[in-house]
């Protein structure tokens, strides 16, 4: 049974959808002011991850992640890049969608923008003044924590204690320092909104609540986001959605991934220390840095280096080798003479497929998931690089399955071995190493083996390793 670790309770939760078959998914996405980081990305790799796996087991999931494509912030950079907030915001929106995109990001069934839902978040707005929970003064909007009984429940925190050491930036107006913005007067000449309580935007917090619900419902299964916004912006969501509403929970469970640290500092555009997406794809494929990213476990801090990105685009390699060596045996023709030789002990599939599927079960942990594959690509390549190893009808039958069971296990992961920059290459190339294969069989056939030897080692130092097996040649891109 697949178990999810719910931040609110602290504990790993077998997973039970609130509906029967489908699966609601709302996840925080990016104030859209910059180019997207590697943080970034971890979060849209690892829910895609979880949204991938929840639909191979069935489930109709919808998808829902949103930007905030208005606030301070997005005001000042506007006017650093002399663009209207409305240009910045479109302009870093399409650049992270194609960013994810080369990291095969499933799209969202939902991308859902601040700007774009103004009257559902002021009618949330309304009803928690309405019910005594909000107050405004000088056009703006506030929370009052002091009125929400479970204020607290996810971080663990209590309010004595969150007061006590509150760093919030004292506003006089506010009857209490922690409460906060739901509606705020923006400042003059900006884009704004008109309100029952004048002209302006939405606090931060508020849009999450008032999109996740308008295409959830009240209640919904799942709620992601990085762990920095445990507090306050999801302990905020929670206590304004419940009391708006009245239903518990908001969310059933609360999902966080870990943080991308810079030399063991968390990654900042306010601080400046981190690296653009657009910077590590200039030199790294999508599907290796989606690789990195999945060989540590979701929720594991991650201290990014170059180097370890390296190396793991070096262990890539193997996979996508495997994954070639498969598909030429099953683009070869079976050995039938040789049908009756007894046959050698094939790996258990079913056994790495349950090892996988049971990774994955214990709260999406690709990192040991990855090691299963890994597994299955040292058990096939001890198989089918043996040098009496027969491509007889039976082992056929075999590389057929074990390339379905492969295929299944990429798809979860995501990790597109066949992405377009590698099939525009290999478009080109292949067929001349093919032919040069010829060439050196013709001589091999003719008994010029230095002419065979010397096509070999040539394609040996571009980085292409030749093999002569009983099946016949099998050539793979040396693995670096």
């Amino acid at each position: 049974m697949l178990k999810i670790y719910n931040t609110l309770s602290r504990q790993k939760e077998p997973f039970i959808p609130i509906e029967e078959g489908k699966v609601g998914i709302y996840v925080c996405g990016l104030t859209v002011q910059n180019y997207s980081h590697i943080g970034h990305i971890r979060s849209a790799v690892a829910y895609d991850v979880i949204r991938r796996y929840l639909q191979y087991k069935g489930y109709n999931v919808t998808y829902v992640q949103n930007f905030t494509d208005i606030n301070e912030k997005i005001v000042a950079r506007a006017r650093e890049e002399n663009l209207t907030p409305e240009e910045l915001a479109e302009k870093y929106t399409r650049a992270y969608l194609e960013d994810i995109e080369q990291l095969n990001v499933k799209k969202a069934s939902h991308y859902v923008k601040a700007t774009e839902n103004i009257d559902a978040i002021i009618h949330m707005i309304e009803t928690l003044v309405a019910k005594g929970y909000a107050y405004e003064v000088n056009g703006n909007v506030y929370f009052s924590v002091d009125k929400y009984a479970d204020y607290g429940k996810l971080s663990g925190r209590s309010l004595e204690d969150m007061q006590a050491g509150a760093r919030i930036e004292i506003v006089e107006e506010k009857r209490n320092p922690l409460d906060f913005a739901l509606w705020k007067k923006a400042p003059e000449g900006e884009k704004d909104w008109d309100s029952p309580w004048g002209r302006g935007w939405p606090g931060w917090h508020i849009e999450c609540s008032a999109m996740s619900m308008k295409y959830l419902g009240e209640s919904f299964d799942i709620h992601g986001g990085g762990a920095d916004l445990i507090f306050p912006h999801h302990e905020n969501e929670i206590a304004q959605s419940e009391a708006c509403t009245g239903h518990k929970p908001f969310a059933k469970y609360w999902v966080h991934n870990g943080p991308v640290n810079l030399k063991g500092e968390k990654m900042s555009k306010s601080v400046g220390n981190f690296y653009t997406t657009r910077e590590l794809l200039e030199k790294y494929k999508g599907v290796e840095i989606r690789y990195y990213l999945l060989t540590k476990h979701y929720r594991s801090p991650i201290d990014f280096s170059l180097e370890e990105l390296e190396e793991a685009g070096t262990s890539l390699k193997r996979i996508i080798n495997t994954n070639n060596n498969l598909k030429r045996l099953l683009n070869s023709k079976p050995d039938t003479e040789n049908n009756n030789r007894e046959g050698e002990p094939l790996p258990d599939l079913a056994a790495l497929r349950g090892k996988f599927l049971q990774a994955m079960d214990d709260d999406f942990n690709t990192a040991r998931a990855i090691g299963v594959v890994h597994d299955f690509v040292t058990a096939i390549n001890r198989l089918i690089n043996a040098q009496d190893f027969v491509l007889t009808d039976r082992n056929y039958s075999f590389v057929k399955e074990a390339d379905a069971l492969f295929t299944e296990f990429l798809e979860i992961l995501g990790l597109n071995i066949q992405d377009d920059a590698q099939m525009a290459e290999e478009g080109v190339y292949e067929p001349l190493i093919e032919l040069l294969l010829e060439v050196r069989e013709m001589a091999r056939q003719k008994k010029d083996w230095a002419m065979a030897d010397r096509i070999r080692d040539g394609l040996n130092e571009l980085g292409i390793i030749v093999r002569d097996t009983p099946q016949g040649v099998i050539w793979e891109k040396e693995r670096g």
